[in-house]
């Protein structure tokens, strides 16, 4: 039986980009929702812990909302 390896998480930044923002996860969803991402709270509380993987489109939506370049999600990987 062949184990499945989990992919590289980018949550961990996620979650420091919003805390840095001083935003909540219900914030940040809200701002997703109003730029056409269809997302949950608790679909983006999976982002952040790593078990849900974040869609293109949504990685987007979050370098927009944070004021970020792409490098920002992928520090210390």
């Amino acid at each position: 039986m062949q184990k499945i390896r989990q992919d590289i998480n980018l949550g961990q930044n996620i979650k420091k980009l919003r805390k840095l923002n001083e935003l909540t996860q219900e914030q940040v969803v809200a701002k997703m929702q109003l730029d056409g991402i269809e997302i949950s709270r608790s679909i983006y509380s999976q982002i952040e812990i790593g078990i849900y993987n974040i869609k293109v489109s949504e990685l987007i939506c979050l370098k927009n909302i944070f004021g970020v370049d792409f490098n920002a999600f992928f520090e210390n990987l």
